[in-house]
């Protein structure tokens, strides 16, 4: 019924793909640390331009709290305008209140996640941020390493990361912000923390405040209220998707990239 083929032609497979396309990228336009849904968003509008774009996830799985609503309730909840990033990427909802919509976690993680890599982004998971490439006065790619080395006893393990360059870094790695502290501890940047919880202030805020905060390095996503203060938004999604697109379109300013998003793509959020 099917093919004959040995372990060592599996093996040889596996680490032969890898290796090809890994060290392809390990010189990048845009690197991404974080694959939730602001991450994820920022990574297929940035690849659908062309940019050479690399996403960092430190789990094995990929969409963080996207799978998941809030309180392990698997549905996601959007305010308008999202229904238009959703009927764009083909997420199924339906409205439940005037301005509210809502999917299944499951089937909203999966359609965001397949978008972006079948707009050509590529994805390394289970690979801890560790610390920036910071060269001439700008952010200028990260340090990386295998997850399960930083759950290992020092004693015992003395592993190397590894760097990859890119022009751009963007922080999508949530409430943590950890592209952004690593810069806070030399001095070179002052974060907040966020706030209560606020969805109303919070969702419009975290769109308009995503961007460049020092040079080479981008926030979006709840970094961005760790960074400035700003109101946490629960289990509402709009803000994320927005903040990733946002993302994506300065890091096209900075590279001088042409864009070609849909007219309707980038909407007034208050």
């Amino acid at each position: 019924m099917f093919s004959k083929i040995s372990e060592a032609q599996i093996s040889k497979t596996i680490v032969k793909e890898f290796c090809r396309w890994f060290e392809d990228y390990l010189v990048s336009e845009v690197v991404i640390i974080g694959a939730g849904p602001s991450g994820l968003m920022a990574g297929r509008d940035l690849a659908k331009e062309g940019v050479k774009v690399l996403i960092i996830e430190s789990n094995n799985y990929i969409g963080g709290g996207f799978w998941i609503g809030g309180y392990f309730m698997n549905s996601l909840t959007f305010r308008s305008p999202a229904e238009k990033i959703l009927d764009e990427i083909g997420i199924p909802y339906y409205q439940v209140d005037k301005g509210l919509f809502v999917a299944d976690g499951p089937h909203a993680c999966s359609k965001l996640i397949a978008a972006t890599c079948e707009a050509g982004a590529r994805i390394l998971n289970l690979t801890k941020f560790d610390d920036v490439v910071y060269r001439n006065g700008r952010v200028e790619g990260v340090v990386v390493n295998w997850s399960p080395v930083s759950a290992m006893p020092r004693q015992i393990t003395c592993v190397d990361p590894i760097a990859v360059e890119s022009k751009i870094v963007i922080d999508a790695t949530g409430h943590d912000a950890w592209v952004a502290k690593s810069l806070e501890k030399r001095g070179f940047l002052k974060l907040e923390t966020f706030g209560p919880m606020d969805v109303n202030v919070s969702e419009g805020l975290v769109v308009e405040k995503t961007g460049e905060v020092f040079p080479g390095l981008i926030v979006c996503g709840m970094a961005t209220a760790s960074v400035y203060g700003i109101p946490r938004m629960g289990p509402t999604f709009a803000g994320m998707l927005f903040s990733g697109r946002k993302a994506a379109q300065d890091a096209c300013k900075i590279l001088g990239r042409q864009r070609a998003f849909t007219a309707s793509s980038m909407i007034e959020v208050s």
